[in-house]
């Protein structure tokens, strides 16, 4: 059986996450996408794989996505309006990863 994996990462990685994948024998496909919460440019990547391969391909993406920590704005709103206050850091980075069933592939 064969699998899906769709993995989010940051521009930032998707390169090297490319890259190793490849290397690893892997056929990729990149998407330019953007993240709902700090609505920022990510990269998707779709990877179709054996079973036996899964392991090894999150485990490359899992070593090829780090964590960063940014500051960003913090809107806060109230009767007056929405103005900025201090800067909230957050986690960005690493890796979003989905892994689907494929009940069929054909490749035309």
């Amino acid at each position: 059986m064969m699998k899906l994996v769709m993995a989010i990462v940051a521009n930032e990685d998707a390169s090297k996450v490319i890259k190793t994948l490849i290397k690893e024998n892997y056929f990729v496909t990149k998407l330019a996408t953007t993240g709902g919460f700090l609505m920022s440019g990510n990269t998707t990547i779709i990877i179709g794989c054996q079973d036996e391969m899964l392991d090894k391909c999150i485990q490359i993406i899992s070593e090829t996505s780090r964590r960063r920590t940014k500051l960003v704005p913090n809107a806060i709103s109230s009767e007056f309006g929405i103005f900025s206050s201090t800067p909230v850091e957050v986690q960005v980075g690493g890796a979003t990863i989905f892994v689907l069933d494929v009940e069929q592939f054909i490749k035309a």
